[in-house]
């Protein structure tokens, strides 16, 4: 026998893997047209998703799952893949189980695959998958479910306002696992009314299940039973949040209404520990290859608000020529959160950060968003660079990204910049004379970038965004307008040529990214658009396709007429949000053919992802996601979304907390929005708007004007539409549905309302809120107090010492069983099951 030496026994104890046998597919597995595609994404590949439904299709009878795999010839090593594959085709509507368990296609049944939208007068709608028109779903109908679940409906025939309405048939996905509300006890039963009142269903608890709340406390609770037919929802306490009047509250409630992830992970705030908040050298390596440059010496400075906390990007300008030479300079997040990390998949499911009053939940942890990832003054720290080449037309010619190490030389503030352009012999500006060049250059670069913004034909909308003012106490002191001088909007346009270099950078290397994308109107929208302006003797430029250039200018021909306000609503209201998709569709408002956010990492998750794609372009290499980036387009809208709605409702109930003191006071302000059920009312001095329902109208009946957008007296003649002054009395504020009512007093103090006329003598009353968490005029279906529009059913919290205010004789709510809430508000819901959508105020400019 031959000796074995040493190298021998070595490969004896690690010998080389062996290949995997691959598999052969053969007979109508191997038909498949997709088989390629899952040969790349799995190393056994099964049917398509879309072979399974051809099959289905073509089959034209419904089929068992065995007869299914036994046709494809689906292994037992197989069937579990198989079967979890067949069960998310039936979450997303792709599938169905008949009643003898055999596989379904919906379109064969009729059956329409959506999300259920509820209402808190208790029916709700189906918002369809394909798009299209939603479909009523009465209260019966919502017994099965609860608002955000998925289901299949079927079209039953339309209701007495003539929409097109559902049945549910089969309900695909429960999504509400777990619900924030308030523990109620009556006679020894208990249950949890949802904060969020779209889900207008008590939940059933247990003695047991309490976890130690008492009643009137707020809890969050898990769903042990999920509703139906015939059973309401059942479930247990797992966390108690505390009294409803602890400060903060309004905050708790809504990190859990939203469901915003607000604690972070063990491994990730360990890593975040963990990093070090000072730049070592090792830091100073080639970046992927891609030397670091050193700009320590450069005077970039950082210009925020007085509040800011993290810093993400730092500015420099000097004079080149006729032109200019721009340097941004922003955080160098990737080189500290890498993909998959625990860093990096906290932030994915965060998305961006969220900004409450007080308060901010943070995309990262301090010790990297406020650390070492901040661009804090006087302390090296990494970053990624755009230097631009502008001409004197403020047209950027060339422009370059790098990574560097840089020393920011200053934290100024808006405010402080512009008092110094303004003044520059006052005290601010000649203690930093070393800055006031560098500030000056900024400004005259500015001022090109804002003609080439015009010479563009940019829209530039004029919005008022407020800010709360707060005592020692945690209660709003003021609410104030928030100022935009132009130390705001140079920084914004520095951000904007960053922005759009980015984009071009990505689209010139054909890397795969998230564009930020703003399309134009729709055309039903374009449509109603040219029809009301039509009746005020305007008209939008463009054809069937107009451009921003037509809104832009459209907009600078009534910026002197009195109803310039109601006009530019009615622009903005035309157009669609803006979306991260790594499909690149332009920009509409900003008029760029490409736009990407590259600019705040700190606290966008989308900017994060554009810095891997440009670092991984500047190392000659492709950076590929371990997340389609489809699917991180759609998460990234998703969060920021929610974040709005969560900052919003947070926002409004802090606005009724704050008007429950001025009951019975008079104030001036303008109609700020007109629907059928009456106005909307923003006030002077307090920035609060409120509802005139129509009942307060007057003794005249007022009918709405769809396309003029306004309410016209039948007798009268009286017209209300949007920016008319009024003068207003504070009738009713309830903070169990964030809603404030006014009604409408003439030049004599006296209310026009016959309601509010007849009840006029009477002192202000505090009204019981009802137990099941609903407001005693629920069939009053209209938006929450704010300055925006959001989507109906928006609420926050009740109150629990008094939480209705009213100016009125309004008899008492009498306090029934759980089981007849429901009945209740059907009844209600019987006068007015259409809702209305909500309102708002948006805490900072996105673009």
């Amino acid at each position: 026998m031959k000796k074995t030496g040493p190298m021998e026994k070595k490969l004896e104890k690690n010998p080389v893997p062996k290949k995997k046998p691959t598999r052969k597919i053969t007979g109508l597995r191997a038909q498949d047209p997709y088989l390629e595609r899952e040969k790349g994404r799995y190393e056994f590949p099964l049917p398509s998703r879309e072979f399974m439904l051809q099959i289905l299709a073509e089959r034209g009878a419904p089929m068992m799952a065995e007869e299914l795999a036994q046709l494809l010839d689906i292994r037992e090593d197989e069937m579990v893949a198989f079967e979890r594959r067949m069960q998310a085709m039936g979450r997303e509507g792709q599938l169905l189980l008949n009643r003898k368990g055999a596989l379904c296609l919906p379109e064969k049944l009729d059956l329409i695959p959506g999300k259920v939208q509820g209402h808190p007068d208790g029916f709700g709608f189906l918002l369809r998958d394909d798009g299209g028109d939603d479909l009523f779903l009465g209260p019966k109908e919502m017994d099965k479910v609860l608002h955000g679940d998925r289901v299949l409906a079927r079209l039953i025939g339309v209701d007495r306002r003539g929409r097109p309405e559902g049945a549910i048939a089969e309900v695909l996905e429960h999504v509400n696992q777990r619900l924030v509300g308030r523990l109620h006890n009556e006679r020894g039963v208990f249950f949890v009314t949802a904060e969020d009142k779209r889900i207008s269903r008590d939940i059933l608890l247990e003695a047991k299940n309490t976890g130690g709340a008492k009643a009137g406390q707020v809890v969050m609770v898990e769903l042990l039973v999920q509703p139906s037919r015939y059973s309401q929802p059942v479930g247990r306490v797992i966390e108690l949040l505390g009294n409803y009047d602890d400060p903060g509250m309004e905050i708790e409630i809504a990190l859990r209404k939203h469901n915003l992830p607000h604690v972070f992970s063990p491994e990730a705030q360990a890593q975040a520990d963990a990093t070090p908040q000072k730049v070592k050298k090792k830091d100073w390596k080639p970046v992927q290859g891609v030397e670091r440059v050193d700009l320590r010496d450069l005077p970039l400075v950082t210009i925020d608000g007085e509040t800011a906390r993290d810093f993400d990007d730092a500015v420099f300008a000097e004079k080149k020529g006729k032109g200019w030479r721009l340097v941004v300079a922003i955080a160098d997040v990737s080189h500290y959160v890498t993909p998959n990390d625990a860093l990096d998949l906290t932030a994915i499911e965060r998305g961006n950060s969220v900004y409450f009053p007080r308060r901010v939940i943070p995309m990262l942890p301090e010790a990297l968003s406020n650390g070492v990832c901040s661009l804090n003054p006087d302390v090296e720290r990494l970053c990624m660079v755009c230097d631009m080449r502008v001409t004197q037309t403020g047209e950027i010619k060339k422009y370059q990204f790098y990574p560097a190490v840089m020393l920011s030389k200053a934290r100024l503030t808006y405010t402080r910049v512009w008092d110094m352009l303004q003044n520059p012999k006052g005290e601010d500006a000649q203690a930093n004379t070393h800055l006031m060049p560098h500030l000056k250059t900024l400004y005259a670069l500015f001022k090109v970038f804002v003609a080439a913004r015009h010479e563009r034909g940019a829209i530039d909308f004029e919005t008022q965004e407020t800010e709360m003012h707060f005592d020692d106490f945690g209660k709003i002191k003021a609410i104030v307008p928030v100022v935009r001088n132009d130390a705001h909007k140079l920084i914004e346009e520095c951000m904007l040529a960053a922005n759009v270099c980015a984009a071009n950078f990505l689209i010139k290397n054909e890397h795969a990214a998230l564009y930020r994308v703003h399309e134009g109107p729709t055309p039903e929208k374009l449509k109603n658009l040219r029809e009301y302006l039509r009746t005020m003797g305007l008209s939008l430029g463009g054809a069937e396709d107009p451009g921003a250039k037509d809104y832009a200018v459209l907009l600078e021909s009534i910026k002197e007429r009195p109803d310039a306000p109601l006009l530019q609503t009615m622009l903005l209201r035309s157009l669609s949000q803006a979306v991260y998709t790594p499909d690149n569709e332009g920009h509409f408002g900003l008029s760029y053919e490409a736009y990407a956010h590259f600019t705040s990492p700190i606290r966008r998750y989308p900017d994060l992802l554009v810095h891997r794609a440009i670092k991984a372009i500047l190392a000659g290499k492709k950076y590929k996601p371990a997340t389609k980036w489809e699917q991180l387009g759609v998460q990234c809208s998703m969060t920021e979304r929610r974040a709005d709605e969560a900052s919003r409702d947070v926002q409004n109930w802090l606005k009724c907390y704050y008007m429950q003191d001025k009951i019975g006071e008079e104030f001036m302000g303008s109609v700020s929005a007109v629907t059928g059920f009456g106005m909307f009312v923003l006030l002077d001095d307090l920035y609060v708007e409120g509802l005139v329902h129509v009942s307060e109208l007057g003794t005249d009946y007022f009918h709405y004007d769809e396309k003029r957008k306004e309410l016209k007296g039948e007798r009268s003649g009286q017209v209300y539409r949007i920016t008319d002054r009024v003068k207003v009395r504070v009738v009713r504020v309830d903070l169990e549905t964030s809603k404030i009512d006014f009604a409408l007093v003439d030049d004599f103090g006296r209310l026009l309302g016959a309601k509010s006329a007849a009840a006029d003598k009477n002192t202000a009353k505090t009204a019981p809120a009802a137990r099941s968490g609903r407001t005693s005029r629920a069939s009053e279906a209209r938006p929450a107090v704010g300055t925006a529009a959001k989507p109906a059913g928006a609420s926050t919290r009740s109150a629990s010492a008094k939480p209705v205010v009213v100016l009125s004789d309004e008899p008492k709510l009498v306090r029934k069983k759980p089981g007849t809430a429901t009945q209740r508000r059907r009844a209600q819901a019987a006068q007015n099951d259409e809702g209305a959508p909500a309102a708002g105020t948006r805490r900072r400019r996105r673009r």
